[in-house]
């Protein structure tokens, strides 16, 4: 009996050396995944923000110090202790171009493509770009990258099917959040008419919004005669530019498009990165809203997002 008892010993040791390199990848594990998650909570707890300030004349207004901002959260000055970064160089942005390739764009994609290129030119040496068509679907034509060519199959876009804007701007969205660069933006050439999104616009908005990107939207409906025949879609425009901080541009084409787009650079180009811990620390997952004023500067006005919502505990 005792020989068989030993017997069993030895056989259940290699089974047992296996549950203790299993249980110790166990531990190793379940602490990298606190570790993680400890990063996480951190980088959440930070609120990055892009503002651009002019002043009365809509000039930018430069040499501003971090103790110049006022920042309010659901109307509640933040001490300027918890502003942790502050930025005026100008560092490189990355930038979506969200091109409109549905039937209703038809005799305005040559100007739109016209416009994007314009847009590339403008990128400085450490600016990167990509390109994206929408119309049942979105796809990504072109990758970021800091080239100032348009790459060749955007050239043979047609117009065609339904608009997903809303699931454009997501998409776009979801890309920018996994880049570096603080700066972020949107540029949608679109006349804004949204037919086939799964996406609702507030969803869009609020991916947008996390990943503190700037959306600058150009309608394009009034190329063809200067009159819009639907309030609603530019209304749609106006609200992705105007929560995320950004600029909707109302333009017939031409001189004024291009000028548009050397705007939008130049704007990119000249603004504060500011980014603070807020004294509300609840992990809620509540909406806060978000304003920055300059009272140093009597008629300076800073425009940024709208706000942001709390990461859930």
């Amino acid at each position: 009996m005792l020989t068989q008892r030993k017997v069993r010993t030895r056989k259940l040791l290699p089974f047992q050396l296996l549950f203790a390199v299993l249980f110790s990848s166990t531990i190793v594990w379940a602490q990298q995944t606190q570790d993680e998650a400890d990063v996480v909570r951190v980088n959440a707890d930070l609120v990055v923000l892009n503002v651009t300030v002019t002043d009365g004349r809509g000039e930018y207004v430069h040499n501003l110090r971090k103790s110049d901002f006022k920042i309010y959260e659901d109307a509640h000055e933040q001490t300027i202790d918890t502003i942790s970064t502050f930025s005026v160089e100008e560092t490189p942005f990355a930038a979506a171009i969200l091109l409109d390739t549905s039937g209703s764009m038809e005799g305005r994609l040559t100007l739109a493509r016209s416009a994007a290129i314009r847009f590339l030119d403008g990128l400085r040496t450490d600016d990167v770009a990509a390109v994206y068509r929408f119309d049942t679907d979105t796809e990504q034509v072109q990758e970021f990258s800091p080239s100032r060519d348009l790459a060749p199959i955007a050239f043979n876009l047609k117009a065609k099917g339904m608009t997903v804007l809303n699931d454009a701007v997501a998409r776009a969205a979801r890309d920018l959040a996994a880049r570096p660069e603080k700066r972020r933006a949107i540029i949608i050439l679109s006349d804004g008419a949204d037919t086939h999104s799964k996406l609702s616009e507030d969803k869009a908005l609020e991916q947008a919004m996390a990943a503190d990107i700037m959306i600058y939207a150009v309608d394009m409906s009034k190329i063809d005669n200067g009159t819009r025949t639907d309030p609603q879609s530019a209304a749609a425009l106006k609200t992705f530019a105007s929560k995320t901080g950004g600029r909707y541009i109302a333009t017939p084409g031409g001189q004024a498009l291009r000028d548009a787009f050397a705007s939008i650079v130049e704007e990119l180009s000249n603004q504060y990165t500011i980014g603070y811990r807020p004294q509300n620390r609840a992990r809620d997952g509540h909406w806060r809203t978000l304003e920055v004023k300059i009272p140093t500067h009597g008629d300076a006005t800073a425009r940024t997002r709208k706000g942001y919502r709390a990461p859930k505990q």
